[in-house]
């Protein structure tokens, strides 16, 4: 059983939907999951609910963030993973939610202000982690919404990795991506054959293999 926050302090690089393909991935390598949605606005609680695929089954809102730290623990209980999608623009919710997760996931887009955002998320992981006297939550960067043809997206993976932490599979910017969004479902259900579902399928394995460490 383990915790997975999907976190930052910016807006628009992916998190919800990073946090909803990665738990329709999971549910398909046989775990059970719950994927909470922290954020006011609920993007990913919508998008489940516009389908009657696996996120139908197992997203929750978060009614109150400052409950999401117990919730999460609560949850881990009885589902083998919680994925938990967090808020933009409300450090103290990533907090607690690094506060409760085993790994946190920080996508980054190929903007410098993505980039500098992302110093601020990693911070507040790092203050958690010491807040717990603990190796956890192992922290680990996902490039996200790349566009190869740029030149930004082509240098992303490098700049990551000058930030000191291990750098997992990208995920590409794909109209397909918000085609599954619009159908309620995950990319898995919605184009199982295509090369997104294969990106979120190899971010989901080398998940899977950070938390069996």
């Amino acid at each position: 059983m383990a915790i997975i926050a999907v976190a930052g302090r910016k807006g628009g690089v992916g998190k919800s939907t990073i946090a909803g393909n990665l738990a329709a991935e999971f549910a398909r390598m046989g775990r059970s999951v719950i994927a909470l949605d922290a954020d006011p606005q609920h993007s990913l609680a919508t998008w489940a609910e516009q389908g009657e695929g696996v996120l139908a089954r197992s997203v929750e809102r978060v009614a109150d963030p400052k409950t999401l730290r117990a919730g999460a623990r609560a949850a881990e209980k009885h589902v083998d993973l919680v994925v938990i999608d967090t808020p933009p623009g409300m450090p103290e919710v990533l907090y607690q939610a690094a506060l409760a997760a085993d790994l946190v996931l920080l996508p980054c887009g190929p903007s410098p202000l993505d980039l500098f955002a992302l110093k601020e998320a990693l911070s507040l992981s790092l203050k958690a982690r010491a807040e717990r006297r603990s190796k956890k939550p192992r922290i680990r960067l996902v490039p996200s919404k790349v566009i190869m043809s740029s030149n930004l997206s082509r240098g992303l993976a490098s700049s990551l990795k000058d930030m000191g932490k291990k750098v997992l599979p990208a995920i590409a910017q794909r109209v397909v991506v918000a085609e599954a969004v619009a159908s309620g479902l995950s990319v898995a259900e919605y184009a199982p054959n295509s090369p997104a579902h294969d990106e979120f399928r190899a971010l989901a394995k080398a998940v899977d293999k950070v938390l069996k460490k």
